[in-house]
C-alpha cells in the first residue's frame, strides 16, 4: 500500500521560507517521478515542481528561483524548498507520486 505523508506547513510572513517534507512508502522515490501540486481556494490544483528520476527539475513560472524540490534517497522523502513567499502562495500543497499517488496535503498560508 502506497502511502505519502506530507508535512511542514504553517503560517509563515511574506518574505519568509518553509520547507515540505513528503515520506513516502510504498513507493521508492528514487525510482520514479514525484511532483508537488498545490491548490488555492476557489481555484484548480496546479502543478508547481517536479523531480524526475535521472535528478531533472521542472517549476511552473510563478516559482522558479524560489522554490527547490528534492529528495534524500535513504529517508524516501521528497521536499519542497520555499522561500521569499508571496501571498499568492498561499494553497493546500500536495505530493503526488508517480503521477498516480496522493497525499492528503498541507496548508500553507503566508501573510503578515
Amino acid at each position: 500500500q502506497v502511502q505519502l505523508v506530507e508535512s511542514g506547513g504553517g503560517l509563515v510572513q511574506p518574505g519568509g521560507s518553509l520547507r515540505l517534507s513528503c515520506a513516502a512508502s510504498g513507493i521508492d522515490v528514487n525510482r520514479g517521478v514525484m511532483g508537488w501540486y498545490r491548490q488555492a481556494p476557489g481555484k484548480q490544483r496546479e502543478l508547481v515542481a517536479t523531480l524526475f528520476s535521472g535528478g531533472n527539475t521542472n517549476y511552473t513560472d510563478s516559482v522558479k528561483g524560489r522554490f527547490t524540490i528534492s529528495r534524500d534517497n535513504s529517508k524516501n522523502t521528497v521536499y519542497l524548498q520555499m522561500k521569499r513567499l508571496k501571498p499568492e502562495d498561499t494553497a493546500v500543497y500536495y505530493c503526488n507520486g508517480f503521477w498516480r499517488y496522493w497525499g492528503k496535503g498541507t496548508l500553507v498560508t503566508v501573510s503578515s
